[in-house]
């Protein structure tokens, strides 16, 4: 199928989802409209673009015609003039389609489960995966997506041990999926004396959010244990059985959380935090079984590969999986994360796009 057999076929699956949209008895199914509507929105895109390519191409073979049959030079140069305008339009029109038709990861579309974890270099470990949680509650405010923490550890000197959170709205997973790994740190600690700089780690991991219809749970493989919660909320905190530990026991995974009242609020949290982590579980064991091999390094999700290192002596983030380096890391770290982003998505779109053609 060529690329505009596939673009007419994206056209007819639009024009099929406004026809749905018309249709009264859909709106008695909120579950099925919000998809039907989010497909139709993500199409549209494709579909604008493509007509805008049909268009754009019709005044070009417009211009040929005319630098062709005219014999008055002030049409022919208007002619050229316009064909050297339209020629680079159809050549960046038609790399936008066939980036647009690439597979596109189904979770995609998903919220996410964001786990921070300080690794090695203790006080400067967990004082750095407060700073990449910081940075990612920036970028996800810029982008207008919803943060909500589900439990935390806090380290001895500040910052998180560990920090588990939500991060709710469009295209999470898409732009996310990226940061998944071991991020490194090299700078002078504020408690060093003698000015040495040291490297510590943390580990990201980025799970897309998983519904009840995803992965089925099973009560009886569960253990769920109530405790007092500890640390800062207030006196009810210490006084409630407000913490909850949740087993799942088939496979040994284990989730905490806390809130300063609500034991059912901490029960919810928990159950998406264990839903995410089960569905990460399967989505590998899946992949792994088809023999499934990804293309490209970028978002592989490995936590044991470093993907990036922060300089701050030198000013500079590298990013090892496509050998890309910035500086300003203070601009960074305040949240503009999306030159970073960018980046890695079309490293990844095009080494998908190459596989396609070969």
């Amino acid at each position: 199928m060529t690329m505009r057999d596939k673009l007419r076929e994206v056209e007819r699956k639009f024009e099929e989802l406004t026809h749905r949209l018309e249709d009264p008895t859909l709106i008695t199914d909120p579950k099925a409209l919000m998809e039907v509507t989010r497909e139709r929105a993500r199409l549209e895109k494709v579909v604008s673009s493509f007509r805008e390519l049909e268009q754009v191409e019709s005044d070009l073979a417009g211009a040929r015609e005319l630098l062709e049959e005219s014999s008055e030079e002030e049409l022919r140069e208007m002619a050229k003039a316009e064909i050297k305008e339209l020629e680079p339009h159809v050549e960046k029109l038609e790399r936008e389609l066939q980036l647009s038709l690439l597979p596109r990861d189904p979770m995609d579309d998903k919220s996410v489960v964001l786990e921070i974890r300080a690794g090695a270099g203790g006080d400067e470990a967990a004082l750095f995966a407060g700073e990449l949680f910081l940075l990612y509650q920036r970028y996800a405010g810029d982008n207008g997506w919803r943060v909500e923490i589900m439990s935390d550890s806090p380290g001895t000197a500040g910052g998180f041990k560990e920090i588990i959170a939500t991060v709710e709205g469009t295209e999470v997973y898409a732009r996310m999926k990226y940061e998944a790994g071991v991020h490194r740190v090299q700078r002078v600690p504020q408690t060093e004396s003698q000015g040495r700089v040291h490297t510590s780690t943390v580990t990201v991991a980025i799970m897309p959010e998983a519904e009840e219809v995803d992965v089925h749970i099973d009560d009886k493989d569960l253990r769920i244990d109530t405790m007092r919660a500890s640390g800062h909320g207030g006196q009810s905190v210490n006084t409630t059985d407000s913490a909850v530990r949740i087993v799942h026991l088939p496979t040994n995974t284990m989730v905490v959380c806390r809130d300063e009242k609500s034991q059912h609020k901490n029960k919810a949290k928990a159950m998406k935090v264990l839903r995410a982590r089960l569905y990460e579980v399967e989505r590998e064991r899946a992949a792994a079984a088809t023999g499934e091999q990804r293309r490209s390094m970028v978002g592989t999700g490995d936590r044991s590969e470093k993907i990036r290192t922060y300089n701050f002596p030198q000013d500079r983030l590298t990013d090892h999986r496509i050998n890309l380096t910035l500086y300003n890391l203070p601009k960074i770290m305040s949240g503009e994360l999306g030159p970073v982003v960018t980046a890695l998505r079309t490293h990844a779109q095009a080494e998908l796009l190459e596989g396609e053609i070969n």
